[in-house]
């Protein structure tokens, strides 16, 4: 039962698989733009991510998506229906909450088969 890190770091590592698992969490990179373009840059992250481990985004199995603003539900959920892969949507949860970044909208956290 071997645990890989992908660029581990003395704080965090970027994604860990355990058991064919992926464990990964995703920050938008565009802090400029609104929470729909944040959404969608995260999705983006996620699927290079998953590229590098072998897996993909119909592979996902779990996703919460931490939402500053909750009036952003709508324009998040335009980017995330235009990204899940059809049918193959993982169980979703989401929760308004203060991120630690001001400019963050929009953090996605997954687990996903590899």
């Amino acid at each position: 039962m071997t645990i890989e890190r992908l660029d581990p770091e003395h704080r965090m590592s970027e994604a860990v698989v355990h058991n064919d698992t992926i464990y990964y969490t995703s920050v938008p990179e565009n802090l400029d733009e609104d929470a729909e373009a944040q959404t969608a840059n995260a999705l983006a992250v996620i699927d290079r991510v998953l590229t590098r481990l072998g897996s993909d985004k119909s592979r996902i199995l779990d996703a919460t998506i931490f939402l500053v603003h909750k009036e952003d539900f709508p324009a998040m959920n335009r980017a995330w229906d235009a990204w899940v892969s059809p049918g193959n949507a993982p169980v979703r949860c989401t929760v308004q909450a203060g991120l630690m970044k001001p400019e963050y909208l929009v953090e996605i956290k997954i687990v996903a088969a590899k």
